[in-house]
């Protein structure tokens, strides 16, 4: 787990980072999502102990990193991969060697490092190119080299600067395929830096949106979505839409087998719909659909919702 608490960062007297908390769960999938400048990725290299923070707390599994002497903080980091939208591969060396490096720095032994190689170049679907140069790969191909070697260590988290960014949007998919795998396979906690909302929508279980240094919306990504605070609506360049309506606005989120839902809360609580969108969540589409009703019927409309379990938003409350 990771837990941030009221953390600031400054370079000079420019404050980059301001009063940041949020709690990561071990295994989630969480993105860090804001335009550039927002201090994403700073906040990113705080976590791997890269930049040093001057107030507040940074605990990984309990521990304070601030605290940690250089030994411990090069310890640390063994447990920590990273991947960068450049990929950050040595040219000259092949995919092997390139995966190989940390093992080497660590002085493993040569028949762990082979074995370690080989299976992490078959868990990112690309051993047939275990002697190719990186000079002759895709971008994507590219990518799934770099995961491999941030995992050769054994890492329980894996940090990802704007991965995807350099990516068109097949590639993209299929590596965020990957990393939603490697996730799943591994239980690995993973931290997304990225502007894309694909991307969020594609990997991401919680996020935080940043503005300006400071968190100004968080949540599950159905959660933000739903509501559509005023921070999600800047960064997606839309005018945050207000409903102007006598009854209570509620919105809800549908799979595909939940559609007759709102034919449902047509005809049993005079729900009078305003909207409905499609977007795809882990790969999976959902509709979301903004109705409202009479006063009389909000309460019923919502305990019905509550009751077939539907992840639903209003200003009364939210399920």
């Amino acid at each position: 787990m990771i837990e941030i608490n009221k953390l600031c960062k400054s370079f000079g007297s420019l404050e980059v980072l301001k009063d940041i908390s949020l709690t990561i769960q071990t295994g989630e999938i969480y993105g860090l999502v804001g335009r550039s400048g927002a201090g994403k990725s700073t906040l990113l290299r705080c976590i791997n102990a890269l930049e040093p923070y001057q107030s507040g707390s940074l605990k990984i599994d309990g521990t304070e990193i601030k605290d940690l002497s250089k030994q411990q903080i090069r310890e640390l980091r063994k447990g920590i991969g990273m991947i960068f939208q450049q990929f950050s591969l040595i040219e000259r060396r092949s995919v092997y060697k390139n995966v190989a490096l940390p093992m080497k720095c660590w002085k493993y032994d040569k028949n762990i490092i082979d074995k370690r190689v080989r299976e992490l170049l078959e868990l990112v679907e690309i051993s047939d190119k275990i002697d190719a140069r990186p000079s002759t790969l895709s971008g994507g191909q590219k990518q799934r080299v770099a995961i491999a070697r941030a995992l050769a260590l054994d890492s329980h988290i894996l940090l990802c600067d704007e991965a995807t960014s350099a990516l068109d949007p097949k590639t993209t998919q299929s590596v965020l395929h990957l990393l939603r795998d490697i996730n799943q396979k591994l239980g690995l906690t993973i931290i997304v830096v990225t502007h894309q909302m694909e991307v969020v929508r594609e990997v991401c279980d919680t996020i935080s949106i940043l503005e300006n240094g400071k968190i100004s919306a968080a949540g599950a990504v159905k959660e933000v979505f739903l509501q559509k605070p005023k921070a999600l609506m800047t960064l997606l360049g839309k005018e945050d839409h207000t409903y102007q309506e006598d009854g209570e606005v509620v919105s809800f989120i549908l799979s595909t087998d939940q559609l007759d839902a709102i034919h449902f809360t047509h005809d049993q609580f005079g729900a009078k719909i305003l909207s409905t969108s499609t977007n795809d969540y882990k790969g999976l589409p959902f509709t979301e659909v903004v109705v409202t009703t009479t006063p009389s019927k909000t309460e019923d409309l919502k305990n019905f919702l509550k009751e077939q379990k539907f992840f639903y938003y209003a200003a009364g409350g939210q399920n």
